[in-house]
């Protein structure tokens, strides 16, 4: 019961900061500039990397040793089926870049305000998850509650680089001529799967405890996923991507800083 309040409370959180930055909508009219735009891409993708090696692959391949195996085994192979299930979510899913304007996934008659959705709801399945099973982590070790600082520094750093995803969602739904509101709620609806598979991930963790290093390494190889093929390249586009990189260097850094300086305490 324990694991689901904090994991609850944890995703609930970062899908709070979704709906704030796709508040933006009710209140601004005019979309950010390009280096803006490549600054958030950025620092989202230097989170998440940061996230990835310290609050997911590191305790991963601890737990294993822990439990007496090879530590990369399980890492490098849940790594593996992280990208994998990315991958295959990304050919199937039908969704639009918000940037480059780019169509990925099965091809339709599916709207490009709904592409668009997709796109970042594609985003959020990792970072629920990955909040998620840092959660689970840390209910399996009571007796270690530097685990619950490093899943709140995690969640804490998700959810600041959250509210320019949200904002990513809401405001191009705004200039393609959706209402204030319904821009609003599309936005917040996209990140309602961070919840959702964060609270998924935590009671699977919670049932097959052994399995938790190849868990936590599944969802850093997705979220790596994300970051690779979609982040990076959308902060590296045209004349602003120095603007994109210094974004990345930030986020990294800050949330390391979170992660390290927290998971101390």
């Amino acid at each position: 019961m324990q694991v689901l309040l904090w994991t609850s409370a944890g995703t609930g959180f970062i899908f709070l900061m979704t709906c704030l930055g796709a508040a933006m909508a009710l209140f601004i009219r005019k979309p950010s500039s390009g280096g803006m735009q490549k600054i958030f891409l950025g620092f989202a993708a230097g989170v998440m990397i940061a996230a990835s090696v310290w609050s997911l692959l590191i305790p991963a391949i601890e737990e294993a040793e822990a439990g007496g195996m090879i530590g990369w085994v399980p890492a490098a192979s849940g790594f593996l089926l992280g990208v994998l299930f990315l991958l295959g979510l990304d050919k199937v899913i039908p969704h639009l870049h918000p940037f480059s304007g780019v169509r990925e996934g099965v091809t339709g008659s599916t709207k490009r305000t709904t592409l668009l959705i997709f796109a970042v709801t594609l985003h959020n399945i990792p970072e629920g998850m990955a909040v998620g099973l840092s959660f689970a982590l840390a209910a399996q070790h009571p007796g270690n509650p530097a685990l619950y600082a490093s899943a709140m520094a995690l969640a804490l750093g998700i959810g600041i680089q959250n509210i320019p995803e949200g904002t990513a969602v809401s405001m191009p739904l705004r200039h393609e001529g959706m209402a204030r509101g319904k821009a609003f709620l599309c936005g917040c609806l996209s990140g309602v799967v961070e919840p959702v598979f964060g609270i998924m991930t935590a009671l699977m963790a919670g049932l097959v405890a052994p399995f938790m290093p190849w868990l936590l390494s599944f969802a850093a190889g997705a979220m790596m996923y994300v970051v690779v093929e979609e982040l990076i390249p959308e902060a590296s586009l045209d004349k602003h991507s120095n603007a994109g990189t210094l974004g990345v260097m930030a986020g990294f850094l800050i949330m390391m800083i979170l992660d390290v300086a927290l998971g101390k305490h």
